[in-house]
């Protein structure tokens, strides 16, 4: 709810009072304002300051000056520099570009967002030819950074061309000069010595999927293996942890430090895993991954033939991710570090006042933007997600064609602008009187995919529900002011470089 309009009815009000938002959280009145300053008040006091009876130089005053929430000419500038910070993203082009390199994987996900194919349907790799095309509209972004992240079905299938994409980037950026780097989103179950080596040696960021203890996630992500090879490859996810344990270990032996330089590690939270909280959290800690990032299930892929196995009511996620995060600032207590990735997002916003530049959670969203995907047969299209809808049958959100098309016309798609629009939290009708409006984000993706409109309805949304849910526990959280508490989340607002993985081909 906004305090724009109904604070005009108060005589004083206005006089004082700049533009905010509220919304009750854990029995007080939460208000926030377009910078990103926040402050709780009881809620009589948040009813004398909607009745204009607000007392100048009281206490009450005093904390809303402080937070930035009266008028005060002398601070127009710094509050503008604020805004201005928070939304750097919008003066640079697409820096997150996602090669899908094949469609072919050695597993079964239930959830597969990805709409894999089976491993002989070699139809769906990517050509050198189409990956050099689309290495060169990539090097043409206008942000000065770029990242290169292979995804599938799983790119270790077609390792020649993420190989082919490696070495042709870093040639070619040896005259652009971008800062450039590569990720890798694999099920590791590929892996072999080799392949480590040229990923390692390439400064490739590694990052995996753990669902769980292994019987969750063996039971979610079946190896596609004969029958005389599961004992010899083990299971899915002990084929996974090997592999983690691996290249951390491959890290360390080249000197790099394990807090800073480790493999990543994602979940997919389906129903069978919401009885499991705490054990998913120690899996995780088990592994020696740093961060958690409990995502709940997309409605994209093999997903959206699946609902009645893997989705749920989304309170049952806020409860999971409630009992969860709870375990995690317990571990933290005890000196153990790690965070939980929804909340590094959101915290950083709201205690360091800066935009991690998460591009599904920022306004406006990244699609077209700040990220492109190029499909396996050169379909460009504005995000991951709208390549997993055009995966579904729908070519919504394609842009153009690797080879056809021109960068220019790429980011000045009229779906890209349509986009932009529609994840403008400003221009929300539901999200532009929200309290969260400075902290958050829509994917028109996840909108179109379930409400038939890029314009979604907040308010039916369970994406939104999700955001606004965890942003309530967050604020919970500080609202109670648990020292230790505090200290981890500062913590987890930290942006610590990591720049063995920038490439070391750019020009000086």
């Amino acid at each position: 709810m906004s305090g724009l309009d109904r604070l005009t009815r108060g005589p004083q009000a206005p006089k004082h009072l700049g533009f905010f938002r509220w919304r009750e959280v854990g029995g007080d009145v939460l208000l926030t304002n377009a910078v990103g300053d926040w402050v709780f008040v009881a809620k009589d006091e948040h009813a004398a300051i909607l009745a204009g009876t607000l007392e100048p130089g009281g206490p009450l005053y005093e904390r809303l000056r402080q937070a930035h929430f009266l008028h005060d000419p002398a601070e127009v500038e710094r509050l503008v520099e604020r805004t201005r910070a928070r939304k750097r993203f919008l003066e640079h082009g697409p820096n997150l570009h996602i090669l899908v390199v094949t469609l072919r994987c050695n597993q079964t996900c239930v959830y597969c967002h990805a709409s894999r194919a089976d491993m002989d349907a070699v139809h769906t790799d990517m050509s050198k030819e189409t990956a050099s095309r689309a290495v060169d509209l990539i090097l043409q972004s206008t942000s000065p950074s770029v990242t290169i992240e292979f995804q599938g079905g799983e790119p270790l299938v077609a390792f020649d061309v993420v190989r082919h994409v490696v070495e042709v980037a870093r040639e070619k950026n040896r005259a652009i000069g971008k800062e450039l780097e590569f990720t890798m989103v694999s099920n590791l179950s590929m892996m072999d010595e080799e392949k480590l080596r040229f990923l390692v040696e390439n400064r490739v960021q590694l990052c995996t999927s753990i669902d769980g203890p292994a019987p969750i996630h063996d039971k979610q992500r079946k190896l596609v293996v004969a029958r005389d090879e599961v004992s010899a490859c083990g299971g899915s996810f002990e084929t996974t942890a090997r592999w983690i344990a691996r290249i951390n270990a491959e890290y360390e032996k080249i000197g790099l430090d394990p807090v800073l330089y480790h493999v990543e590690a994602l979940l997919t939270t389906t129903r069978e895993a919401l009885a499991h909280p705490i054990e998913i959290v120690d899996t995780y800690v088990g592994l020696g991954c740093r961060a958690i990032f409990l995502r709940p299930v997309d409605p994209f892929g093999f997903a959206a033939r699946t609902g009645a196995t893997v989705e749920y009511e989304r309170d049952a996620y806020l409860a999971f991710y409630r009992r969860a995060l709870g375990h995690i600032l317990e571990l933290n207590r005890r000196g153990v570090q790690v965070l939980e990735r929804f909340a590094a997002i959101f915290l950083t916003k709201i205690l360091a006042g800066v935009d991690p530049n998460f591009l599904d959670i920022r306004s406006p969203c990244g699609a077209g933007i700040g990220q492109i995907a190029y499909d396996h047969d050169g379909s460009i299209f504005t995000c991951d997600e709208g390549r997993m809808v055009g995966a579904m049958g729908s070519n919504f959100f394609r842009i153009g064609e690797v080879g056809t098309s021109s960068y220019r016309s790429l980011v000045r798609h009229p779906t890209v602008r349509a986009l932009a629009m529609a994840s403008n939290l400003d221009a929300q009708p539901d999200c532009v009187t929200c309290a969260y409006n400075p902290y958050c984000g829509v994917c028109p993706v996840h909108s179109y995919q379930t409400q038939g409109s890029i314009f979604g309805r907040m308010r039916e949304s369970s994406l939104c529900m999700v955001h606004k849910g965890i942003q309530d526990i967050l604020f919970e959280e500080l609202r109670r002011g648990d020292p230790s508490t505090l200290e981890a989340f500062r913590r987890w607002t930290t942006i610590r470089p990591r720049d063995y993985f920038v490439q070391p081909c750019a020009t000086t």
